[in-house]
């Protein structure tokens, strides 16, 4: 397979692989798998091409690549071309991920890691099983795994430009595909216009050795949002999982399954870190802390099926020959704590796989730069973030309130900050960094529970409260009819209802405000909504006494339940006994 012809690297046509704006060209980049074996085998990068119909379309397009190692791209090319309407957008793969050949997956790393959280024992057991795994990914996949780097990756950056034709563009990497664009902007000052850097990770950083610092560190920025106790609460809750681990059945990612885990307090920390990078998030995590420190296992249960996607994302052969290569051989590797468990994981696969090190080199650039970050970010934290910023000779810091990870993808402030950027390099942010989009839910201000979550998994278990509901709309109906002779039905139906409509209400609220909280728990007034229901009971069965009193003596025949009220209340009041057996037990 050639790699270039004369010196520029060869473009190939594809067919688009996910869906993306009409007009986008989609292909692969294809380039030397090592360029210091430049006779050697080659790789296909993929690519897309999004052209501006702009009327007023500037020269200099954007270009992106996600972070991980090893996110998908070209799923976001849509999402950019609105974000940049007058520029052409380009979106590259990283070698080795889902969109490019080779692809670097790794399922039997992702497997070694659920057997970990099925069976959990000792660190040395769990990293067996983990190289176990790894070996078996290498050789099944039978690549020079060293050519897949932060080098040979920012080198696909340049040679993309080149073949595109571009004179010169605006760089914008998130998370990792920062230090890949950094090293672009290095290699190719003349072909680089302007540098984003979200969520930026130095080369400097030590990120295992890091890790647990910087969780922690986030959830201290939490307690200052109310919860001052927080960084007790969560090592209480890391301590006491720790010593008993949390029991949850979820859908096993690899096959759809079901599948029980059993969570120790380091696991759980791990999820909650993971969990941080996401600005709707980020407001219900000391709630969740919180709750998990008194016992409420329960509330798990949302964290662990979002995790499992996590674990198909990234191709993680891709992954970890990056990490390998590029990280793990700077970090010590010391017992920290908490003891994550992507640290634990990420040391083994490099442990069994023995890559050399690449060479680690601070890159910089002269064109403008603007670094943005996440205030409660626990991956790229500012903390690093911002002086290594400042270290650059032409660039700029924004901390975004309220933000964990990719404040691009969870801040509409942050985006329009690097629209503005892009622009203008000299522009100020248009609108209020320090202004968060969600509040952090304070403490009594949630009712812990996870009803709402289980019903939009099962909407079955909401059939006593339609029930309830139906209900009360008859007995409105039927007081109304009558109101003087059938007031209690009449009270009955109003109290059922102004239920229903404070509830929905209620959550409505939530709903337009961010709806992750629901995962969580409802605003603490709702359980005490239940009151009316109680109400609604108790004036139906005095009714059901008083009518049954009343025609004592009294037979009624087929379909004597419609002519019979003391019959037709009773029915109401074992719906509505029903109704709040279920209330209280949900909730």
């Amino acid at each position: 397979m050639p790699s270039s012809v004369r010196g520029v690297p060869v473009l190939e046509d594809h067919p688009c692989p996910v869906r993306v704006p009409p007009g986008t060209r989609c292909g692969y980049l294809v380039v030397p798998q090592r360029r210091d074996v430049p006779q050697g085998p080659a790789v296909k990068v993929g690519f897309a091409v999004h052209r501006s119909t702009a009327a007023g379309r500037d020269a200099d397009p954007i270009v992106y690549t996600s972070g991980g190692p090893a996110s998908g791209s070209i799923p976001l090319t849509g999402y950019l071309a609105d974000m940049f309407p007058d520029r052409d957008v380009v979106v590259l793969e990283q070698r080795g991920s889902r969109w490019s050949q080779p692809r670097l997956d790794c399922p039997e790393t992702v497997r070694a890691v659920l057997d970990t959280l099925v069976t959990p024992g000792q660190a040395g057991q769990e990293r067996g099983v983990i190289a176990a795994g790894a070996a078996a990914c290498r050789d099944r996949l039978g690549v020079d795994l060293r050519g897949f780097r932060t080098g040979e990756i920012a080198a696909d950056v340049v040679d993309l430009r080149r073949a595109l034709g571009y004179a010169r563009w605006n760089l914008f990497g998130v998370s990792y595909s920062t230090r890949s664009m950094l090293a672009a902007a290095a290699a190719d000052p003349q072909g680089t216009r302007s540098v984003v850097l979200d969520s930026f990770l130095p080369a400097g950083k030590d990120w295992y050795d890091d890790a647990a610092r910087d969780l922690t560190e986030a959830v201290g920025r939490l307690a200052g949002q109310g919860w001052p106790d927080l960084p007790a609460r969560f090592e209480r809750m890391v301590d006491r999982l720790n010593r008993d681990p949390a029991v949850v059945t979820t859908d096993d990612p690899l096959t759809g399954r079901p599948i029980t885990v059993r969570l120790t307090g380091d696991d759980v920390a791990t999820v909650i870190g993971e969990a941080l990078r996401e600005a709707e998030v980020v407001p219900i995590v000391p709630v969740l802390i919180d709750g998990l420190a008194d016992g409420r296992d329960d509330l798990l249960q949302p964290l662990a099926d979002a995790a499992g996607s996590g674990l198909t994302s990234h191709e993680f052969g891709l992954y970890h020959a990056v990490q390998c290569q590029d990280e793990a051989p700077d970090n010590a590797f010391a017992p920290a704590r908490p003891q994550l468990f992507t640290v634990v994981h990420d040391q083994a696969v490099c442990d069994a796989w023995k890559l050399p090190g690449a060479p680690a080199a601070e890159a910089v650039t002269a064109a403008p730069v603007l670094v943005v970050g996440g205030q409660y970010d626990p991956t790229t934290p500012t903390r690093t973030a911002e002086p290594a910023a400042r270290a650059l000779p032409n660039a700029r810091f924004v901390e975004f309130a309220g933000v964990g990870h990719a404040v691009f993808l969870s801040s509409r402030c942050g985006r329009q900050t690097i629209a503005a950027f892009v622009a203008d390099p000299a522009a100020a942010p248009p609108c209020d960094p320090a202004r968060a989009a969600h509040r952090v839910i304070g403490p009594e201000r949630l009712h812990l529970t996870t009803a709402v979550y289980r019903a939009q998994r099962e909407p079955w278990t909401l059939l006593p409260f339609g029930l309830f509901v139906l209900t009360a709309l008859v007995q409105l109906g039927v007081g109304l009819a009558r109101p003087r002779r059938r007031l209690p039905a009449l009270v009955a139906g109003v109290c059922g209802l102004t239920l229903a409509g404070l509830t929905a209400d209620a959550l409505y609220g939530v709903i337009k405000e961010n709806e992750v909280v629901l995962g969580m728990g409802v605003p603490a007034a709702v359980p005490w909504y239940g009151l009316l229901a109680w109400a609604g009971l108790a004036v139906t069965l005095a009714a059901a006494w008083r009518a049954r009193t009343a025609r004592a003596s009294r037979r009624t025949g087929a379909g004597g339940l419609l002519r019979d009220p003391a019959a037709a209340h009773l029915l109401a009041a074992v719906i509505a006994a029903g109704f709040l057996a279920w209330w209280h037990l949900h909730l």
